[in-house]
């Protein structure tokens, strides 16, 4: 009886061991999660004096070895990926200011664009995804939105390295770094035209009004799918919404956040005539699991410009 006591006692011991050893782990990374995402936030806010004068983008075309400079498509794709460009040598500027260093997707369409590892502690990492969208000019306030990542294999199974560079759960938290911008109309003949290099500063910004903008991802989520039939992970496209990071998930938290992207289109609900049909929003999620629908933050209505 006294060594099954003891037993117990020692039982108990190591439970708590383990128990306090988890915690501290957990407050250690929320801890650097909270000091990461301010660094991050005051990096987002002064971005805007290395890409751009005068409100436009100093970027204005392609050089060839013959000083020809060709300009610069409006084609989203593009800008995107020379934004990335223009802006990553910042990017390692940054993060060695901070005691971290990058280590970039192994393959184009891995998760996430960029993962920061802190040099002292390699298990402190955080993902970071580029994402770049456009005012849309017929809602003011509003932009296109994008994509904030996968709601497939590894988002589900936090363990699994399919299309990720490393298990979800290994990073301390998932951040979005944004640029949302203006367009400039240009005329069809300003895109098709080759300069001089001695006539840079005539070629015409194809887009111009930067707002940067970084914020842990399920913050900026709406419950919607961000693109066609891939499983990805839509953002809201309220631009005031989205600097203040007043996602659909603000009032619910991580948590169910995570709940409910790795359950979408699998729960199945009834509909208001009866009929099955897969959950499709946080507001049917809620109803779902008996939760108080206040838990919702409703997104913002579109309004369009009057013409």
């Amino acid at each position: 009886m006294k060594d099954g006591k003891e037993t117990d006692v020692f039982k108990q011991l190591a439970d708590y061991v383990n128990n306090y050893e988890s915690e501290y782990i957990h407050m250690k990374k929320e801890q650097e999660k909270m000091l990461f995402k301010k660094q991050l936030k005051d990096f987002a806010a002064g971005l805007g004096q290395y890409i751009a004068l005068n409100g436009e983008w100093t970027i204005r075309g392609f050089i060839d070895i013959f000083k020809n400079v060709y300009t610069i498509s409006s084609d989203t794709k593009i800008v995107s990926k020379i934004l990335e460009l223009h802006l990553f040598p910042h990017f390692l500027a940054f993060a060695r200011n901070i005691g971290y260093y990058i280590e970039l997707a192994t393959f184009q369409n891995w998760y996430p664009d960029l993962t920061f590892i802190k040099k002292s502690d390699k298990s402190i990492k955080f993902a970071v995804d580029l994402k770049t969208t456009y005012r849309d000019e017929n809602h003011p306030g509003f932009c296109n939105g994008f994509t904030l990542g996968s709601h497939g294999e590894y988002f589900i199974d936090r363990k699994s390295t399919k299309n990720i560079q490393y298990p979800y759960d290994d990073y301390s938290g998932h951040f979005c770094l944004g640029i949302i911008y203006s367009r400039n109309e240009l005329d069809k003949y300003d895109e098709t035209r080759i300069y001089s290099i001695d006539n840079v500063g005539q070629i015409p910004a194809v887009i111009r009004n930067f707002t940067f903008f970084a914020e842990e991802k399920w913050r900026i989520a709406s419950d919607k799918g961000g693109s066609g039939n891939t499983a990805n992970i839509g953002s809201i496209n309220n631009i005031a919404d989205i600097l203040a990071g007043n996602g659909v998930f603000a009032n619910a938290g991580e948590e169910l956040f995570d709940d409910y992207w790795a359950n979408f289109g699998k729960i199945e609900v009834l509909d208001k005539n009866g009929k099955r049909k897969k959950l499709s929003s946080f507001e049917e999620y809620l109803k779902y699991r008996g939760l108080p629908k206040e838990l919702s933050n409703k997104k913002a209505p579109k309004t369009k410009r009057n013409t």
